[in-house]
């Protein structure tokens, strides 16, 4: 006789490794980490919103922002869930198939009707089933956003946050498709002047204080509160106070809907038209990784890239608002050769041949800090070749806690590993001016700075043989110089700044030079090449290879390996 077959045991699961918790999103069983970081980068415990996302499902919110300490007071990420049942003793509850036997959450006085919690801010446990996309999850949402749009006016044709707005979105995603309120609505003030930049209209405002709370928690400027009670709810500023402060449009950016919008960008350009481009911020050392929206050559505004590593996810005012220069109806557009207008080709080669001919050593270069570090390296090369003195530029300016960088130029670390400046920034400009008094400076050349108002005389340029000047704006140095060659803005080219912590990052074209303007590390490369008659760099990445591989802190970095948030160099 054959021996009966063996009774075979249903095969359990491993456990899950200590840092983790297994749970179920929709059925779909995942291990999560018990813990993650909250806003300020300390590990909590891990969020039933926080699983939903490590399982690609999306949880729709308002008042949740990673970088915000959690509020929990929108309800639009009310979730179903359930845990397991425990026996008298304490001890999961099994199903035949041996599985736990899950508890759902209901309401206690209607056991029939499932209960939600908020995903935000309910920590998950082991064994927790979590329902995002269940029906009784779905008549939540809709409850919730069907009580956020009784009073909210239709205002989407003429608000800024059109296309842009997660009420619209949640709406079509998550509403209903008809409203049962026949009631008239709540209606509170519009267009307030809540500060210097920013418009506040209070029908719109949803009540996730967001702005209150980066006011308080990451701007330390504790200003805005709500009053009144009820639908009467608004924002407003603490009596005697004013939401001023340097950081005041991240409030802009950090609002769900059209409540809170710039006075600078308000009805400015449908922002579906908006071309974005991946920049750096160049108003100061820090760097912030920056959005650029343009449309047809035009930047319309500027807006924080996240990148923990820099600026987490938010810019200040200043670095916002600093772009209307940038198309500026007199900027220089045009080559002049002793102020007429020339051609690229006949003022570059003419600097050659007068650079040729003149002593080694007799030439004095000074570069803006605010050039990319492309630039300041063939800068070095030219000034190298010609055995010519460099410096650039120092910027100071107070700096804050936050993001403010005491280091005003974008690139004082490029200059500095490039060698344009070794040692302290400005120690040479006196040992040039000496030099031009003395006569053994007979030729200067400035990319991106005002010689007068680094200690130049109009009587020390008039000494000079040979005067080059290149920028971007009209300054009082032109008519002193023999060639004047126009520059670019960095959203008008590409390359790479090093901030005051040594990270290398890369900043992209967004809009087109004006008028003849060139980018620098254009022309300063076709001017390295007449001067030594090495092949000129066809292109960015070209120019970049070729540097890292001179310079020892940037060897092994590629254009590729810099991605969108750059790479740490030693400074």
């Amino acid at each position: 006789m054959s021996a009966a077959p063996a009774e075979t045991k249903p095969a359990t699961a491993a456990p899950p490794p200590p840092d983790k918790i297994r749970i179920k999103v929709d059925g779909r069983e995942l291990d999560v980490p018990k813990t993650m970081p909250d806003w300020q980068g300390k590990p909590q415990p891990t969020t039933m919103l926080q699983a939903c996302q490590l399982a690609g499902v999306e949880v729709p919110h308002y008042c949740y922002h990673p970088k915000l300490p959690v509020a929990g007071n929108c309800r639009m990420c009310l979730v179903e869930f359930g845990t397991p049942m425990m026996g008298p003793d304490r001890k999961p509850v099994l199903n035949e198939d041996g599985s736990p036997r899950i508890a759902k959450s209901v309401l206690p006085y209607e056991p029939q009707t499932p209960r939600g919690a908020i995903a935000c801010a309910t920590p998950i446990s082991p064994g927790m089933e979590i329902y995002p996309g269940s029906a009784a999850t779905r008549q939540m949402r809709e409850g919730v956003l069907e009580s956020l749009l009784i009073n909210h006016p239709l205002d989407c044709p003429i608000c800024d946050q059109a296309g842009e707005c997660k009420l619209q979105e949640y709406s079509v995603q998550h509403g209903q498709a008809a409203s049962r309120f026949v009631e008239t609505k709540v209606h509170k003030p519009k267009a307030v002047d809540l500060g210097p930049r920013i418009i506040l209209d209070d029908e719109r405002c949803v009540l996730c204080t967001r702005c209150i709370r980066f006011t308080k928690d990451i701007a330390g400027h504790d200003v805005l509160g709500i009053v009144n009670r009820g639908s009467y709810n608004s924002i407003a500023a603490y009596p005697g106070t004013s939401f001023d402060h340097n950081y005041t449009l991240n409030t802009v950016d950090l609002c769900p809907v059209g409540a809170l919008t710039s006075k600078d960008f308000r009805f400015q350009m449908r922002v579906w038209f908006l071309k974005e481009t991946k920049s750096v911020c160049a108003t100061c050392g820090t760097g912030c990784n920056i959005t650029i929206g343009s449309r047809e050559g035009k930047i319309h505004r500027l807006e924080p890239r996240e990148n923990d590593a820099v600026n987490a996810c938010w810019m200040c005012d200043q670095g916002r608002l600093n772009y209307h220069w940038i198309g500026r109806a007199d900027r220089l557009g045009e080559v002049l050769i002793r102020g007429r207008r020339s051609t690229w080709n006949v003022a570059l080669r003419e600097i050659a041949d007068a650079l040729r001919r003149s002593p080694h050593g007799s030439t004095a270069v000074i570069a803006s800090a605010r050039l990319s570090t492309e630039e300041l390296f063939l800068l070095k090369q030219l000034a190298r070749h010609y055995g010519a003195v460099t410096d650039s530029v120092p910027r100071t300016g107070e700096g804050d806690r936050l993001l403010v960088s005491p280091d005003r130029n974008p690139n004082s670390n490029g200059a500095r590993i490039t060698g344009i400046s070794f040692t302290e920034a400005g120690i040479e400009i006196p040992n040039m001016i000496a030099g031009i008094e003395q006569g053994r400076v007979q030729n200067l050349i400035v990319i991106g700075e005002n010689p007068l108002q680094l200690g130049f005389t109009p009587e020390h340029l008039a000494r000079l043989k040979l005067f080059v000047i290149s920028d971007v704006l009209p300054q009082s140095g032109l008519p002193h110089a023999q060639y004047v060659l126009p520059g670019c803005a960095p959203a008008e080219k590409r390359g790479t700044f090093i901030n005051t912590k040594g990270r290398l990052q890369r900043f992209w074209k967004a809009v087109e030079p004006r008028g003849n303007a060139r980018p620098e590390w254009e022309f300063l490369s076709e001017w390295l090449s007449l001067a030594t008659g090495q092949k000129a760099a066809a292109n960015m990445e070209e120019l970049f290879h070729g540097m890292a591989r001179e310079l020892k802190p940037l060897q092994g970095v590629t254009w590729g390996r810099l991605g969108d948030a750059g790479v740490p160099v030693e400074i």
